[in-house]
């Protein structure tokens, strides 16, 4: 059995219910087991080595790229949209400003941190992160997931963490923020087996996308109405969701740029060094 985490979040789910539904991985020798569970604590659990293969916020990676490969599927970016910092319409933010951020590894919470050194964060389930603004526990947060759709009315955007991110990378690129890691241990072969499957069920799964967003919702395993579920997933989980791309893998290398120039991370990575060589399976064929 192939233990796997992602998120509760609906490009997340969408993305990977076509094996759930049976539509896709019926030709593995280990069937996939799933949980589903918050970003940043899947981001802790990668760390921790506990799925075989999990849901990782990019910004996450470089901490876990000795035991786990970065796959090239199941991704979700921003592009000219992504995370947003609210607030009351009625606050103004002092330099020092008490923020909720969704976890300290996720993309979000990096980018954030480089435009706001000075603010106070405090790290919340991202469910948790609206209703803390307008109770005054804090004074902002950052707003992910399907949260960015509908929020209060007494809440405004600060700001956009696109532009906070074009700002900082001095060019469009596309964002990073979700991606999926592999266990390093498991054998090659196997391992572009899963990669395989994996990619087969984001693409089936785009190609089927009214189909397989109706199941979804009679099911009851989306917290989104139909209309925001289709706005969503053609932000989140579309075409450029399948397999990465060359603009995306340069959105990747200038995050880790980024964090490595900010000493988040101890080393300078590009992400093509930690990829499945997949060669491997033309070569054995051969």
């Amino acid at each position: 059995m192939i233990s796997i985490g992602h998120s509760p979040d609906a490009d997340d789910l969408f993305m990977y219910y076509a094996i759930v539904f049976g539509w896709v991985g019926d030709d593995l020798e280990e069937k996939f087991e799933n949980q589903a569970l918050d970003i940043e604590t899947l981001n802790i659990a990668t760390i921790q080595g506990i799925y075989d293969v999990s849901a990782i916020s990019f910004g996450a990676y470089p901490f876990v790229r000795e035991n786990f490969a970065l796959l090239q599927t199941g991704v979700s970016f921003g592009d000219g949209y992504g995370p947003k910092l609210i607030r009351k319409k009625t606050t103004q933010l002092k330099k020092n400003f008490r923020v909720a951020l969704s976890g300290v590894h996720t993309t979000n919470a990096i980018i954030f941190r480089l435009a706001y050194p000075e603010a106070r964060i405090v790290y919340k389930n991202f469910l948790e992160i609206e209703s803390a603004v307008i109770s005054g526990e804090v004074d902002a947060g950052v707003l992910i997931h399907e949260s960015i759709l509908n929020f209060d009315t007494s809440l405004e955007v600060e700001r956009e963490i696109w532009d906070i991110w074009c700002e900082k990378a001095q060019e469009e690129l596309p964002l990073p923020l979700g991606g999926m890691a592999l266990r390093r241990s498991i054998p090659l072969n196997k391992a572009i087996n899963i990669e395989s499957t994996l990619t087969k069920a984001v693409e089936v799964a785009v190609k089927n996308k009214k189909i397989l967003s109706k199941m979804l919702i009679e099911r009851g395993v989306i917290r989104v109405d139909e209309k925001e579920l289709d706005i969503y997933l053609d932000l989140y989980a579309n075409k450029d969701s399948i397999s990465l791309n060359d603009l995306q893998k340069k959105g990747i290398n200038k995050l880790f740029e980024l964090g490595f120039k900010a000493g988040i991370y101890d080393v300078l990575l590009e992400c093509e060094d930690y990829f499945i060589p997949t060669g491997y399976q033309a070569l054995r064929n051969s």
